[in-house]
């Protein structure tokens, strides 16, 4: 089982790839995947690497089945990158009550990829994302894929933590795994994989 963790901001300075590997680093440490007796493997998809230009296809994508119909081969690629993958983790800031346009675009490139797959949400913020996360729930829902019910809101503590993130200045979530921030979302952070798991379990069992 393979399981892609999104990273959802391309703007520098940004403090999302230290919170997606936060992420993968406390699901991996976690009791629930520690037990497992086949682990998944968690790998870290970056959007920006990808610098996907906005969406630039002639078809619509639900429209298209083979990798090799898409008109560019950016999106040759991006299309046979998603197909590896048995279910998704999101990882989105929140900007302005919604989520990254960068997010959004490289989403829409693709539909019959993301179908049926199951995928978890994780967002953060001053308030944890919580309309941007509600938003892009709909969204994948509109893909006809599988979000769990269990989601993951991470609010920064105190305008110095806020500020420093938005600097993208290092947090200590890799040299501290044991320190104070987010220190009680960890729970909620493992019971989103594990439905996650669970989901994805249930639908190659279809």
């Amino acid at each position: 089982m393979l399981i892609g963790v999104i990273i959802g901001s391309t703007r520098s300075p940004r403090v999302c790839p230290q919170i997606a590997q936060f992420i993968l680093d406390t699901i991996e440490r976690s009791k629930s995947y520690q037990e497992l007796s086949e682990k998944p493997l968690l790998k870290i998809i970056d959007i920006a690497d990808w610098n996907l230009p906005l969406y630039d296809e002639s078809n619509v994508p639900s429209q298209i089945k083979r990798s090799e119909d898409y008109d560019h081969e950016h999106t040759k690629l991006w299309s046979l990158e998603i197909q590896k993958y048995n279910g998704f983790i999101f990882v989105t800031p929140q900007y302005n009550w919604g989520y990254p346009a960068a997010l959004k675009n490289a989403i829409d490139y693709l539909f019959n990829e993301w179908k049926g797959k199951s995928a978890a949400i994780v967002t953060y913020g001053g308030h944890g994302g919580t309309k941007c996360n509600e938003q892009l729930a709909v969204v994948l829902e509109g893909l006809r894929m599988i979000p769990t019910q269990s989601r993951v809101l991470l609010s920064f503590p105190d305008r110095d933590t806020l500020y420093a993130a938005a600097s993208g200045k290092d947090l200590g979530l890799s040299s501290n795994p044991s320190g104070d921030l987010w220190t009680t979302e960890k729970t909620q952070i493992e019971a989103t994989f594990n439905e996650l798991f669970e989901s994805i379990v249930k639908t190659q069992d279809l």
